[in-house]
């Protein structure tokens, strides 16, 4: 029997990437994102290279309170038992605070923090009612330090929902429930597609994305992705003085 797995965010970027790769180890997908259009061509993408797979795909605005539950209670009828839900959908945006932007700053901390509070409820609901499954947030390398300029707020963020999962983590152990937290570095996507790409830091997307799949497959607690030279250079940026730091970032 297939296991399914739930992905937010899922219309591009690391989301849809990690739809075709899940799909080509023989998961079946729940896939939603706000756009419908580029849902529909991943699913058509995925049933052509793997006929056998099931794609179920949903509309949903992650900052919808009741859409996330409808949407997620929409699929767990769907398949009847959901293995697996990423909580991957996230936002980008930012300015330094005091500089007139903190519409911009809202709406990312709202995405990032809120949203994935009421995705995080939606799945343990799931779970709590199967008494299983494996529950994986997608945090970011910028939660280990608090960031500069245009990324405090994104990074506070992903410090935050990573403390969600690991408070989660924390209930849950030694019950048939596991939580993963994935720190992904540099990895080319849309939601960086305007950032500077000749970085010798930034990984492409195929390459990036199997190493967060590795990490979810083997269920770890906790993983930088990908490992080299993430899992390093976080115990530097963790633990590097504040000059050096500066230097690093």
């Amino acid at each position: 029997m297939s296991k399914t797995i739930l992905i937010t965010g899922a219309s591009s970027g690391l989301g849809a990437e990690m739809a075709r790769q899940f799909a080509a180890k023989g998961y079946d997908l729940a896939l939603c994102a706000r756009r419908t259009e580029k849902l529909d061509a991943l699913k058509a993408e995925i049933l052509a290279a793997h006929p056998g797979r099931r794609v179920e795909v949903r509309a949903l605005d992650v900052t919808d309170d009741d859409q996330v539950f409808e949407v997620f209670r929409g699929f767990a009828k769907d398949f009847g038992t959901i293995d697996r839900i990423v909580i991957n959908a996230g936002l980008g945006k930012g300015a330094p605070l005091g500089t007139g932007r903190y519409d911009a700053n809202r709406e990312t901390a709202m995405t990032n923090f809120v949203a994935a509070l009421a995705q995080s409820e939606a799945a343990m609901e799931i779970f709590r009612a199967q008494n299983a499954g494996h529950f994986v947030m997608i945090s970011s390398m910028s939660a280990v330090r608090g960031m500069p300029k245009t990324l405090t707020t994104y990074a506070a963020t992903k410090a935050g929902v990573a403390h969600l999962a690991e408070g989660l983590r924390t209930e849950l152990y030694g019950k048939p429930i596991k939580v993963t937290v994935l720190y992904p570095g540099y990895i080319a996507s849309e939601m960086n597609e305007k950032v500077e790409q000749s970085t010798p830091l930034m990984a492409s997307t195929e390459k990036g994305v199997r190493a967060m799949v590795d990490a979810i497959e083997k269920e770890k607690a906790s993983a930088a992705v990908p490992g080299f030279p993430w899992a390093p250079l976080g115990v530097v940026m963790k633990h590097a003085p504040m000059p050096i730091f500066k230097k690093l970032i």
